[in-house]
Protein backbone atom coordinates (compact mmCIF):
# COMPACT_ATOMS: atom_id res chain seq x y z
CA UNK A 1 0.00 0.00 0.00
CA UNK A 2 1.05 3.57 -0.55
CA UNK A 3 2.68 5.65 2.17
CA UNK A 4 0.54 8.71 2.88
CA UNK A 5 2.49 11.88 3.84
CA UNK A 6 1.36 13.72 6.97
CA UNK A 7 1.74 17.51 7.21
CA UNK A 8 3.15 17.93 10.73
CA UNK A 9 2.90 21.73 10.40
CA UNK A 10 -0.86 21.35 10.98
CA UNK A 11 -0.27 20.15 14.57
CA UNK A 12 -0.17 22.68 17.41
CA UNK A 13 2.41 20.53 19.18
CA UNK A 14 4.20 17.19 19.04
CA UNK A 15 5.56 15.77 22.31
CA UNK A 16 7.47 12.59 23.10
CA UNK A 17 4.98 10.45 25.08
CA UNK A 18 7.08 7.26 25.11
CA UNK A 19 10.90 7.47 24.91
CA UNK A 20 12.77 5.90 21.97
CA UNK A 21 13.33 2.15 22.17
CA UNK A 22 14.88 -0.21 19.63
CA UNK A 23 12.34 -2.37 17.78
CA UNK A 24 12.76 -6.11 18.15
CA UNK A 25 12.54 -8.20 14.97
CA UNK A 26 12.71 -11.61 16.67
CA UNK A 27 11.47 -11.92 20.25
CA UNK A 28 13.01 -15.37 20.69
CA UNK A 29 16.56 -14.28 19.80
CA UNK A 30 16.31 -10.60 20.76
CA UNK A 31 17.49 -9.60 17.27
CA UNK A 32 16.77 -5.93 16.60
CA UNK A 33 14.98 -4.64 13.51
CA UNK A 34 17.31 -2.99 10.99
CA UNK A 35 16.37 -0.51 8.26
CA UNK A 36 17.06 -2.13 4.89
CA UNK A 37 18.09 1.16 3.23
CA UNK A 38 20.47 2.53 5.88
CA UNK A 39 21.44 -0.53 7.94
CA UNK A 40 20.63 1.43 11.11
CA UNK A 41 18.66 -0.02 14.02
CA UNK A 42 14.98 0.96 13.85
CA UNK A 43 13.66 2.78 16.93
CA UNK A 44 10.06 3.34 17.98
CA UNK A 45 8.94 6.56 19.66
CA UNK A 46 5.48 7.27 21.07
CA UNK A 47 4.46 10.74 19.92
CA UNK A 48 1.52 12.80 21.16
CA UNK A 49 0.16 14.71 18.15
CA UNK A 50 -1.89 17.70 19.31
CA UNK A 51 -4.31 19.64 17.13
CA UNK A 52 -6.70 22.12 18.71
CA UNK A 53 -8.64 20.42 21.51
CA UNK A 54 -7.67 16.86 20.51
CA UNK A 55 -4.56 14.73 20.89
CA UNK A 56 -3.56 11.26 19.72
CA UNK A 57 -0.59 9.12 20.65
CA UNK A 58 0.96 7.14 17.80
CA UNK A 59 4.03 4.92 17.67
CA UNK A 60 6.46 6.16 15.03
CA UNK A 61 9.40 4.16 13.65
CA UNK A 62 12.63 5.91 12.68
CA UNK A 63 15.98 4.57 11.43
CA UNK A 64 18.73 5.34 13.94
CA UNK A 65 18.45 6.45 17.54
CA UNK A 66 16.73 9.84 17.92
CA UNK A 67 19.51 11.55 19.88
CA UNK A 68 18.40 13.73 22.77
CA UNK A 69 14.69 12.82 22.56
CA UNK A 70 13.26 12.28 26.05
CA UNK A 71 9.87 11.80 27.69
CA UNK A 72 7.75 14.98 27.71
CA UNK A 73 10.02 16.84 25.29
CA UNK A 74 8.61 18.81 22.34
CA UNK A 75 9.99 17.32 19.13
CA UNK A 76 10.21 18.07 15.41
CA UNK A 77 9.35 15.28 12.98
CA UNK A 78 10.61 15.19 9.39
CA UNK A 79 8.86 13.32 6.57
CA UNK A 80 6.17 11.59 8.66
CA UNK A 81 4.14 9.04 6.65
CA UNK A 82 1.29 6.69 7.46
CA UNK A 83 1.04 3.32 5.73
CA UNK A 84 -2.12 1.22 6.06
CA UNK A 85 -1.42 -2.53 6.45
CA UNK A 86 -3.30 -5.82 6.67
CA UNK A 87 -1.93 -9.24 7.60
CA UNK A 88 -3.72 -12.46 8.54
CA UNK A 89 -7.02 -10.70 9.28
CA UNK A 90 -5.39 -7.94 11.34
CA UNK A 91 -5.02 -4.39 10.11
CA UNK A 92 -3.72 -1.01 11.20
CA UNK A 93 -1.62 1.98 10.27
CA UNK A 94 2.17 2.05 10.56
CA UNK A 95 3.82 5.44 11.10
CA UNK A 96 7.39 6.18 10.01
CA UNK A 97 9.55 9.30 9.99
CA UNK A 98 12.88 10.18 8.41
CA UNK A 99 13.93 12.02 11.59
CA UNK A 100 12.70 12.82 15.10
CA UNK A 101 14.72 15.41 17.02
CA UNK A 102 14.30 17.69 20.03
CA UNK A 103 12.51 20.86 18.94
CA UNK A 104 15.37 23.03 20.19
CA UNK A 105 18.00 21.14 18.14
CA UNK A 106 19.39 22.74 14.97
CA UNK A 107 17.74 21.68 11.72
CA UNK A 108 19.44 19.08 9.56
CA UNK A 109 20.98 20.64 6.43
CA UNK A 110 19.12 19.85 3.17
CA UNK A 111 20.25 16.58 1.65
CA UNK A 112 21.73 15.32 4.92
CA UNK A 113 20.17 13.23 7.66
CA UNK A 114 18.35 10.00 8.35
CA UNK A 115 17.53 7.91 5.34
CA UNK A 116 19.62 9.93 2.91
Amino acid sequence: MAALPIDTAKYTGIICAVPPAPRVANRETGQLRVDRDTGKTVYQVGLCLMAGASADVVNVSVAGEPAGVQLGMPVAVRDLVATPWEKEGRHGIAFRAAEIRPLSAPATPAGKGAGQ
